[in-house]
């Protein structure tokens, strides 16, 4: 028997050269304990008939083959492996945090694999920059945007002393010992990171479990991997995926352990505008027309199909783009109603000497801002230069504000920004968890503060309290408790 562990195509084969095809069936004189390690390993693989039957598993199971491998005596040659054995040291005489510090050695407890919640500006990167110098191998850093590879590049460069630091998206294709990417660019390059990396890092995880995003993660060998988030749960219940993907939930500690110790205090407030008589008409009208085909058809909007039977049935008819065109106005008006804008230039006015960061919905709102008030804007369509220009010009106290969508929803570091607006956004959690973290970064004894204007007697009161469904808002822990 000649057992060989291989790559291919972003998947794992297990074969015996010496029979040129699966594992045998015969029990090897020197492992009596044979019939057992062949269960082990046949729970893992799965005959590829393509392949005259050899043995298929995915690359993420390469951890669990090696393990039995080892642990059965049984002698094989790895050709799967090709990540460097590295020796990494922080550059700077930096002490963890006692919730980095908890954070890293749950994670080492766990076998070097596992989830870390910990809030944004909570320090989740330095909790990497541990993680890799205590595992000592080639390392991937997956992160969400082409901004937020940049800056774990150049953060690791700075923190590990590295003369180089491989970037792979947005134009580059850069394989290094230590690698940053993007989602997208580690899901199409996956045949080429298969082997190279043994410790993987996901940053925000939370978008792992996505149907393309998820294969990634099946698709490289790494052994050793952390998921780093401050919100890992998602609507669809995909956060269970997320412990088979990279590990279990091994740390979490929530905003308020952290509020005015590792974070800045914080206070959040309510404004309610209310709807002009024309409005009011307007969206009743619309609300009206919305509403009653919901009920012809019986849509239980509250349901997690609701929506999505809503966006079917309403392109099967006139009536039904009525319907939708008027979902769209009502919306428009709950969520851009002229007093929204009023009480905005009132806050812009009361916080005139401060910096603001402005959030809304969409794209329209954000331009409308912006030309209303000359606020450089940032969305999905801001050139790449000019994004980073803008956030530089802000962090250097040079711009009095900015107005987004999305774009500052995840890891762009911002230490000096205390007041934020939310004046329109989704229902999730997480959007808002994640808007507030953009004014946390401690910073002295700031204190931040973040508006949310919300329009009376609207659906989008009902969207506010569920976003509002988190200790965070009130600078409570997770139970409601002070």
């Amino acid at each position: 028997m000649a057992l060989v562990l291989r790559q291919d195509r972003g998947t794992l084969i297990l074969e015996d050269e010496a029979s040129g095809g699966g594992l045998p069936d015969a029990v090897p004189e020197a492992q009596p304990d044979w019939p057992t390690v062949r269960a082990r390993l046949e729970a893992l693989l799965t005959p590829d008939p393509r392949i005259s039957g050899r043995l298929r598993a995915k690359a993420m199971a390469y951890r669990a083959l090696v393990e039995v491998l080892h642990r059965g005596r049984v002698p094989f040659t790895d050709a799967a492996r090709a990540y460097e054995t590295l020796t990494l040291a922080p550059q700077r005489p930096r002490e963890p945090y006692p919730h980095q510090q908890d954070a890293l050695d749950a994670w080492l407890r766990a076998g070097r694999r596992g989830v870390v919640v910990l809030p944004t500006g909570a320090g989740k990167s330095w909790v990497a920059v541990l993680a890799m110098a205590a595992v000592g191998r080639a390392t991937l850093v997956v992160a969400p945007t082409l901004d937020l590879v940049g800056q774990w590049a150049a953060m690791l460069k700075a923190e590990l002393g590295l003369d180089e630091v491989g970037v792979v998206g947005g134009g580059s294709y850069e394989l290094k010992p230590i690698t940053v990417t993007t989602y997208d660019s580690a899901h199409l390059r996956v045949e080429a990171l298969c082997g190279r990396y043994g410790l993987v890092v996901y940053d925000e995880c939370h978008h792992l479990p996505g149907p393309t995003y998820q294969q990634s993660a099946e698709g490289l060998i790494a052994p050793f991997r952390l998921g780093l988030t401050a919100t890992p749960e998602r609507t669809d219940g995909g956060e269970e995926r997320l412990w088979s993907l990279i590990g279990p939930l091994v740390h979490r500690v929530e905003m308020h352990a952290l509020r005015g110790l590792y974070l800045a205090a914080w206070e959040t407030v309510r404004l309610h505008a209310t709807l002009a008589p024309d409005e009011v008409a307007a969206y009743e009208r619309a609300r009206a027309t919305y509403r009653a085909f919901i009920g012809r058809h019986r849509i239980a909007m509250g349901s997690p199909t609701g929506w999505s039977q809503f966006i079917t049935l309403s392109a099967r008819s006139r009536e039904g783009r009525a319907a939708f065109a008027a979902w769209r106005e009502q919306r428009r008006l709950a969520l851009g109603c002229r007093m929204k804008f009023a009480l905005l230039e009132s806050l812009l006015l009361q916080h005139r000497d401060e910096q603001l960061l402005i959030f809304a919905n969409d794209t329209d709102t954000v331009e409308h801002i912006a030309r209303t008030w000359l606020i450089p804007p940032l969305t999905h369509e801001t050139p790449g230069p000019e994004r980073r220009a803008t956030l530089a010009a802000f962090a250097e106290g040079r711009l009095g504000a900015i107005v987004t969508a999305r774009v500052l929803n995840e890891g762009v570091d911002l230490p000096n920004a205390r007041v934020g607006v939310v004046l329109s956004g989704t229902a999730t959690v997480r959007e808002h968890v994640q808007r507030l973290g953009r004014l946390l970064r401690k910073s002295g004894d700031k204190e931040a503060i973040l508006y949310e204007i919300v329009t009376a007697g609207t659906s989008e009161e009902a969207t506010s309290e569920r976003r509002r469904d988190h200790g965070a808002w009130r600078g409570e822990g997770p139970d409601g408790a002070g």
